[in-house]
């Protein structure tokens, strides 16, 4: 049982300013700077993964390079309106029915992740349709490159000092400066890992060494699933967001939990639809 003089010794929270830097008035924020990287770094290889005609069904890709760069605008509006309505509707909606203005206050709360999914799929089903674009395909080259975003995005989190983790005495706990005084998990590192390293190298493995992009909507399910899963476990040590705080009564069940827990089944749907595909093909 962690005591109090072992949670005031661990290691202070690393002075990083959120603002990376300013161009006169104008002050550039870390935050800022990880959805771009995000998007520009998934926009760049999921550019490789398309022109890579012997990964995908047939031998032949089904989503051009130039699709790619005019679905790059749709996927950003997806993510940014999605996210912050996704916030709303999950962890903020009884403050913004009280104070309608609150909604454009991105500074007052923040982002969902299951909010940008939906934005993002939602924009992914018109773009398809508008471009003849088979959707399970856009669907799996999207899900592919969507650790970069997580990853990016994650670290601004711990370097904005929110999102932090439960009090523990681990060695490497972090006090942060709006955590109180007390030392807390670095979960958004934990996140950082599970969702953008581990993933990203779990998805390049099925698209590069075992061509599951020839089975449309198995890589999909197999990032859903895997999201949801490390989701689940990272709030395990994560703080609930403090307007909400532990659902139905209990110590343990979060609202991030609550969202990411269906997926598991849409996840194992998706993978378990993909191969019954391939196999009617054989």
């Amino acid at each position: 049982m962690p005591t109090a003089a072992n949670l005031l010794a661990i290691m202070p929270f690393p002075d990083i300013d959120p603002i990376a830097f300013s161009i006169g008035p104008l002050a550039i924020h870390w935050y800022g700077l990880a959805y771009v990287a995000g998007i520009l770094l998934g926009w760049a290889y999921a550019r490789r993964i398309a022109a890579n005609d012997s990964l995908w069904p047939g031998n032949a890709s089904p989503i051009s390079r130039t699709q790619l760069d005019d679905f790059i605008v749709w996927a950003a509006l997806g993510v940014v309106l999605g996210g912050r309505l996704g916030y709303i509707f999950f962890y903020d909606l009884s403050a913004v029915l009280h104070n309608p203005i609150r909604a454009v206050e991105i500074w007052n709360g923040g982002m969902s992740f299951h909010g940008g999914l939906t934005g993002t799929t939602i924009a992914m089903i018109i773009f398809a349709r508008r471009n003849a674009i088979p959707i399970w395909s856009l669907f799996d080259i999207v899900a592919a490159v969507v650790p970069f975003g997580l990853f990016f995005g994650r670290i601004a989190n711990f370097i904005n000092g929110e999102l932090w983790g439960r009090l523990t005495d681990v060695s490497w706990a972090v006090v942060f400066p709006t955590g109180g005084p007390f030392a807390r998990h670095p979960s958004q590192l934990y996140e950082a890992g599970l969702e953008g390293i581990v993933l990203l190298l779990v998805l390049a493995a099925l698209v590069y060494g075992m061509r599951a992009l020839k089975s449309p909507g198995f890589v999909t399910g197999v990032f859903v699933c895997g999201y949801a899963l490390s989701r689940i476990f990272v709030e395990f040590f994560r703080e609930p967001d403090a307007q909400l705080g532990y659902l139905l009564g209990t110590n343990w069940l979060t609202m991030g939990m609550v969202l990411s827990s269906p997926m598991i089944l849409l996840g194992l749907w998706a993978m378990l639809r993909a191969r019954r595909q391939a196999a009617l093909q054989l």
